[in-house]
């Protein structure tokens, strides 16, 4: 018998019709003789409406308090997902994270899933019910409720399919699977039958909102296939999935485009060992992710470093660097970051010479670059990004099958 973990977002469960909707995708896969696990997340915009709540009692909230507050939505949820398969005549019980032992470390609004314990839910799965669980949320070790941040539910599905060594995991949204760029942005974007864990990554992390990164990472490292699928008809989606020897061949699986970042520069500081160590130190301590780095060569003992962080993190992230002795800060946050992602790259040349040279015809400049074997990123201006990505998009083809 298969066990399927399926995961419903926000705009899947938003209202009663699209709540029973979900509710009976789920009972057909029971019906058709597997066992389920639904994880959903808080309705629509809910979280954004609980965070509106929060800030306009208190614009600086306890991030306990702010935890406590934001696993309402999917409490509710994961109630009303049970009510409706009672509804269509199959038995389920609603659980919280809490409830089923989701311990997660102690970093309020981006905690780390450090355990689950499966008995319980083994126990209702024994008992032939739709077990329905509240996604997004854990506790710590002192009791405390957490969240995982933004897009946990995902990660709270993919991590309970590993668990449970689930057969497939479906990710239900309000797009048919994972497309070669934003089709919103690109109008000629293609949607891709199959993707790899390691594509799929570095997508996620330029800025792909499809997945969360972190359950990409647990799928990873389990092994776990997940399905996109859309919520709104019976479409099979994009499968993401170990890599295979065919994927080699598409030399660019897709390209990205993020506006979420911010740059920032720090000029004239001290040009000797140990100073690189300290500023990022400054910047772990206060849990800040920085991404792209450049220093220049030194002038008269001294260099110039510039680094991205996301855009939230900004204002933190200038606080803790006029720690740093130098001789100016500026910060820029009207820039974008454009990807291109292909597992093809590792035995294909060229690359990145055909996107810098795109980028020159449409007199785009850009302002840092990163690679990695299978990514090439750049920084360049925000008000450039659509037609940046536009542009990169034809240039590798990738409106046609490859």
């Amino acid at each position: 018998m298969q066990l399927i973990v399926q995961k419903f977002g926000g705009t899947s469960v938003a209202d009663a019709a699209r709540m029973k909707r979900a509710a009976k995708r789920a009972v057909e896969e029971y019906s058709a003789g597997s066992k389920i696990v639904v994880v959903v997340s808080a309705q629509g915009k809910m979280t954004d409406e609980l965070l509106e709540m929060a800030y306009s009692i208190n614009n600086k909230p306890s991030k306990r308090e702010l935890d406590s507050l934001l696993s309402t939505g999917e409490q509710m949820s994961s109630a009303l997902m049970a009510m409706a398969i009672h509804s269509l005549g199959v038995s389920a019980v609603s659980f919280t994270g809490r409830q089923i032992g989701i311990t997660t470390d102690s970093f309020h609004t981006k905690a780390r899933i450090v355990n689950i314990n499966d008995s319980r839910i083994l126990e209702e799965l024994s008992k032939n019910k739709i077990v329905v669980v509240a996604g997004y949320q854990g506790v710590d070790e002192n009791d405390n409720i957490t969240t995982l941040g933004r897009g946990g539910s995902d990660t709270s599905a993919v991590a309970l399919a590993a668990l449970l060594k689930a057969d497939m995991c479906d990710i239900y949204t309000d797009v048919d699977g994972i497309y070669t760029a934003d089709p919103r942005t690109v109008s000629n974007a293609r949607r891709l039958n199959k993707i790899s864990y390691d594509e799929i990554l570095e997508l996620a992390s330029m800025g792909a909102q499809v997945v969360h990164v972190r359950s990409i990472e647990f799928a990873k490292k389990f092994n776990v296939p997940i399905r996109v699928r859309p919520s709104f008809n019976n479409g099979t989606g994009t499968l993401i999935c170990k890599e295979v020897g065919e994927m080699e061949n598409i030399v660019v699986s897709g390209a990205t485009v993020t506006k979420d970042d911010a740059k920032i520069t720090i000029i004239g500081v001290a040009d000797e060992p140990g100073q690189a160590a300290n500023i990022f130190h400054e910047l772990a301590k206060e849990k800040i992710n920085v991404d792209m780095i450049i220093q220049n060569v030194s002038a008269n003992g001294l260099a110039d470093l510039t680094f991205t962080v996301q855009k939230d993190d900004l204002i933190l992230a200038l606080e803790t660097t006029k720690r740093i002795k130098a001789e100016e800060i500026i910060a820029d946050d009207k820039i974008a970051k454009l990807s291109v992602v292909g597992i093809g790259m590792r035995s294909h040349c060229g690359i990145a010479e055909k996107m810098f040279k795109t980028l020159s015809d449409e007199k785009i400049n850009i302002q840092m670059i990163s690679t990695s074997e299978i990514k090439i990123s750049c920084v360049i201006e925000e008000k450039q990004a659509e037609k940046a990505l536009n542009a990169v998009h034809n240039a590798f083809e990738l409106d046609k099958e490859q």
